[in-house]
């Protein structure tokens, strides 16, 4: 089996067992960020949360929606404390009972308010998903490219260790033959002996980013496996410098605060209608028992009741004050995600056009003189034409130019998905 057939294989058995992933091994290997992309979606437990909070609000549209439920009430009356009442059924005991059921009607368009509060907040809440999608994307970009970084970094410092350790043992057998100096040697295996560091330091920092990865595809315990193979994105045309009320607009925190405008709108609505009575209306059917000395005689009789409260003390003055402030509330909420957005697209933009000019010195420029210098240097260094010294500067400056080479393609692709997160755009 293909590693790609393999990986689609996993895909699919792991989007339809979310619910086992804690007990089942996951098998990454190679992952691409789509497929990283598919494994968060799945299993990253913001993500998860914020589905959560969306059905809570999906419950809550149908609370606000609910008819009031009519109210049964029994009760016993006309009970003689000297005469009992007496044997029999209930329908014989010498009582008067009284069956009624009330019904609460709503005025004031009270229902309608609610539901429309209730349905503006489950859209504000799909917007917040929508919104933490967003962020989880822009992380797990982040942390993919950083692990790519890592992966380079590390490969570049075990190749320069692996190259040293072969100089070195050239130099022994060049000291032993009397060709070189001992001091030469030891500056040799001093270089060795960093570029070893340098590469447990640089193993470290890709295990670090493994699991910066494997906690947002919810496959931490995994995280040792995960290897990014995604190539580096090449350089594009820069985005224009200006950012636009459309762009602004359309991100999900943007559209989740202006739906919030128009809940908090619904809910002061809702609190002055406060003010309009409500009705309750109630239906009663009484039964009197056969007894000659019931002085109404025997048999059944029907009622009618209305109730209205009476604002006499209390007209909802806190309510309607505190949907006047919440609604306030949403209005500066909603000029500071603006603001905020703003800024975030703005300095998106300006990040990535420096990372991508800082790139393609890198890749046009740097790399290519670096390379050249090394191999100057190598070419040299055999013909005894430079010393050891200079052969060693030549390959530190290789390999630098060569991690920050990486470290501008990390930069780069990270301020590319910082730019298109600030739109609301996938990868």
């Amino acid at each position: 089996m293909s590693s790609r057939v393999f990986r689609a294989v996993l895909l699919a058995v792991l989007a339809t067992a979310g619910a086992v992933q804690a007990q089942a091994p996951i098998g990454l290997g190679g992952l691409t960020l789509k497929e990283a992309e598919q494994l968060m979606q799945a299993h990253n437990r913001e993500l998860i949360a914020a589905r959560r909070q969306l059905e809570v609000a999906q419950a809550g549209t149908l609370s606000a929606g609910a008819v009031p439920n009519p109210q049964f009430s029994y009760s016993m009356t006309n009970i003689n404390p000297s005469q009992g009442i007496g044997a029999g059924n209930l329908s014989q005991k010498q009582v008067d009972s009284v069956f009624r059921v009330d019904q609460l009607v709503e005025r004031g368009d009270k229902r309608e308010l609610r539901l429309a509060t209730a349905k503006r907040l489950e859209a504000a809440t799909g917007e917040d998903l929508a919104e933490a999608l967003r962020q989880q994307r822009l992380a797990l970009a982040a942390a993919y490219y950083d692990l790519l970084f890592a992966q380079e970094k590390t490969q570049v410092t075990r190749d320069t260790a692996t190259l040293f350790e072969r100089t070195l043992e050239a130099a022994d057998r060049r000291l032993k033959a009397g060709d070189i100096a001992a001091a030469d040697v030891a500056r040799i295996r001093v270089d060795v002996m960093r570029a070893l560091n340098d590469t447990r330091v640089a193993e470290a920092d890709q295990a670090k980013a493994q699991l910066a990865l494997g906690y947002l595809i919810g496959a931490e315990s995994e995280a040792k496996r995960i290897r990014a193979i995604d190539p580096w994105p090449t350089v594009g045309a820069v985005p224009p410098g200006g950012v636009t009320e459309e762009m602004v607009d359309r991100r999900p925190d943007v559209r989740g605060a202006a739906t919030r405008v128009q809940a908090a709108q619904s809910a002061r609505e809702l609190a002055r209608a406060l003010k309009t009575r409500d009705v309750t209306v109630g239906i009663q059917y009484e039964h009197y028992p056969t007894n000659p000395s019931n002085s109404l005689g025997s048999g059944n009789s029907y009622g009618f009741a209305v109730s209205v409260p009476l604002f006499f003390n209390y007209q909802f003055q806190g309510e309607i004050a505190r949907a006047e402030a919440d609604f306030a509330a949403a209005n500066d909420t909603l000029a500071q995600v603006r603001a905020k957005a703003y800024a975030e697209l703005a300095g998106a933009a300006a990040d990535l056009a420096a990372a991508a000019d800082r790139l393609k010195r890198y890749e046009g420029q740097l790399l290519v003189e670096a390379q050249k210098s090394a191999d100057y240097a190598e070419f040299a260094y055999r013909n005894g034409a430079i010393g050891v010294m200079d052969l060693l500067d030549a390959r530190r400056t290789l390999r630098a130019v060569q991690v920050d080479a990486a470290a501008a393609r990390d930069d780069y692709a990270k301020a590319l998905a910082a730019w298109r997160a600030g739109l609301g755009e996938a990868d």
